[in-house]
């Protein structure tokens, strides 16, 4: 089960950018990794391509475990659980019991 979709803010609990908050830009379910927006950053030295001319020294988001980041609601870090609401299975925050 996915806890963690795209597009959600999370909060960074473990790793050198703990207590970072960011946006999801890609979730791998099959590894249970995610990428976040400016977080988890590596340097990478690229050649020249068609692409980038010059080449050069590029700052790249890595990805992190889905088990080292929590989904914020409201501006707070929540545990997610599963509910079902009106034959549909949808989530919640833990802390507040709110719909997500």
């Amino acid at each position: 089960m996915n806890k963690i979709k795209k597009d959600d803010m999370v909060k960074i609990i473990a790793g050198k950018d703990k207590g970072k908050e960011g946006k999801v830009i890609a979730v791998d379910t099959k590894t249970g990794k995610i990428v976040v927006e400016g977080l988890n950053l590596a340097t990478k030295h690229q050649k020249p391509s068609a692409g980038n001319p010059n080449g050069g020294i590029v700052k790249k988001e890595n990805p992190i475990d889905v088990s080292n980041v929590m989904l914020l609601v409201d501006g707070k870090a929540t545990r997610v659980g599963f509910k079902m609401e009106n034959g549909k299975k949808v989530r919640f925050a833990k802390k507040t019991g709110k719909t997500i």
